[in-house]
């Protein structure tokens, strides 16, 4: 059975950007490995899951293939299957917007745009 380094499976599949930065998750604990801490030298074989937080958000991925090497970013998508759940959608804010040539707001439009920004006219 074939297996690799945990920082050197995330850097070749790119996940992070560096493997230094990928070794460094794992020693912040970030990265887990079957449900389990893993450090820099963790070995992944096929099968195995990966939760790995990086860029602020927790990556849930099934190893598929592991690679030695950094490849091609349609190559390295092939080897694995990310079971991430989509981020919850974001709230759509309205805009406060002026006429364009209007000047510089009133005393009265300045107190209505501060009291809509504070959340008061809304």
């Amino acid at each position: 059975m074939e297996s690799t380094r945990v920082d050197r499976w995330l850097w070749a599949v790119r996940i992070t950007k560096t493997r230094p930065d990928a070794a460094a998750a794992c020693r912040g604990g970030h990265v887990k490995v079957n449900d389990q801490p893993a450090k820099p030298a963790t070995m992944v074989s096929p099968g195995d899951q990966v939760r790995a937080r990086v860029n602020h958000t927790t990556r849930i991925l099934e190893v598929v293939r592991v690679i030695q090497k950094r490849v091609g970013a349609a190559e390295a998508a092939a080897c694995f299957i990310d079971h991430t759940p989509p981020p919850p959608p974001q709230p759509m804010l309205p805009v406060a917007r002026r006429d364009r040539g209007a000047g510089r707001p009133t005393k009265r439009e300045r107190r209505v745009l501060d009291a809509w920004r504070a959340g008061e006219g809304i």
